[in-house]
């Protein structure tokens, strides 16, 4: 534990807010923007979209630039695209926000990778518990950010503006914050171009495939269901401040366990405690199905977050073990695309499918993800492999 390892976790922090407060807001102003309600969530989906396409670009610049200067330029673009998000906002027009989404996209895919670079800002025995507790300090963007929602959807005339100017202000303080964090020297950095095993061989292991599918379940389900929350609220007539009280739990609950997950892993094992999330999201999905009370809503959300925390976590400490550190940015950015992309897909499910078909639905349709994900870690359990790199 370290000075540099705490602000890198104030930094995932205020990422926190700036992403809580968009799946919070941005469905909302989206439904009244978009000319049909099944667009309400096209925003939710630039914002993913943009990380998928963005991936690339941010594993070549942290790869030319290190690790400071690239978090450094994406939080100077969230500082852009969310002014602009207010513009577009105050001008009504509905294209223009889902640019400023897409191009927010930038500073998510650069916030992914602050959970690898917590590895390197310790000793090789503290990775996994370094992992987790920087992920760990999102509870303070857990609280603040569904509270800062609900408190500045009514500073200007136009709803939501005031929002999004915050959030320029919390990008600010993230650069400063980001300024005084040093990362230690790279002895790879000029082998990350051409050093270590192909592409297509760190793709084809089982502990590559296992983890990037953890990445991807874990995102993909939550988002399928947190974005489509605050959707699902107004239409069963919640006011918005119980919606920002479910999405504060439920972002609670994805980071608050983060003190003790790492410790589980050593304990238990990463495939324990990714089968434990596992059990978690599928008791979310029954909870949820069985009513639409502002309790089910609470505890269904919980449920689903610590589910995430517990597969998301694992699968990140796993991926650890697949790739070489000269390999690093080739295989987090392949990890971070599989995700983006999974959560570009049920990003627009979520809108599309809870104002067509209904909350129900909606989460009996995470099933098949689930079950997937299951026979992945029965699969990885039975080969019996140890998950060093090769």
């Amino acid at each position: 534990m370290n000075r540099h390892l705490l602000l890198l976790a104030l930094c995932q922090a205020l990422f926190l807010i700036n992403n809580v407060t968009f799946i919070a807001i941005n469905g909302l102003v989206g439904l009244d923007l978009a000319p049909h309600a099944w667009m309400a969530t096209l925003p939710i989906m630039g914002y993913v979209v943009g990380g998928a396409l963005a991936a690339p670009l941010v594993a070549r610049s942290q790869m030319r630039w290190g690790r400071r200067a690239s978090f450094q330029i994406g939080l100077a673009v969230a500082l852009f695209s969310v002014l602009l998000a207010a513009f577009a906002a105050q001008r009504h027009s509905f294209m223009l926000l889902i640019t400023a989404t897409v191009i927010a996209g930038y500073y998510y895919a650069n916030g992914q990778l602050y959970r690898f670079a917590a590895a390197e800002l310790t000793t090789p025995d503290w990775r996994d518990k370094a992992v987790s507790l920087v992920l760990a300090g999102s509870v303070i963007g857990a609280v603040i950010g569904p509270n800062m929602a609900a408190w500045t959807r009514g500073l200007t005339a136009t709803p939501f503006v005031g929002a999004y100017l915050t959030l320029a202000v919390v990008a600010l303080l993230a650069m400063g914050v980001m300024a005084r964090i040093r990362f230690p020297a790279d002895p790879h950095a000029g082998k990350r171009a051409v050093g270590g095993r192909p592409m297509r061989v760190i793709l084809r292991q089982p502990v590559f495939i296992v983890a990037t599918l953890g990445a991807a379940v874990s995102y993909g389900v939550m988002n399928l269901l947190m974005a489509a929350t605050p959707l699902a609220m107004q239409v069963y007539g919640f006011e918005f401040g119980a919606t920002a009280l479910v999405l504060q739990w439920h972002v609670i609950a994805m980071y608050a366990p983060g003190f003790a997950t790492g410790w589980l892993i050593d304990r238990f094992g990463v495939l324990a405690v990714m089968g434990a999330g596992l059990v978690l999201n599928a008791l979310c999905v029954a909870v949820a199905l069985s009513g639409v009370h502002l309790h089910q809503f609470v505890a269904a959300l919980v449920l689903l977050g610590v589910g995430w925390n517990f597969l998301f976590t694992g699968a990140t400490a796993l991926a650890l073990r697949a790739y070489r550190p000269e390999e690093r940015d080739r295989a987090q950015g392949a990890i971070n695309i599989a995700m983006f992309l999974t959560m570009a897909v049920t990003s627009f499910a979520s809108g599309a499918v809870v104002t067509t078909s209904g909350w129900p639905w909606l989460n009996a349709g995470s099933g098949p993800a689930l079950v997937l994900m299951a026979a992945a870690l029965i699969w990885l359990a039975l080969r019996g492999r140890r998950t060093a790199p090769a």
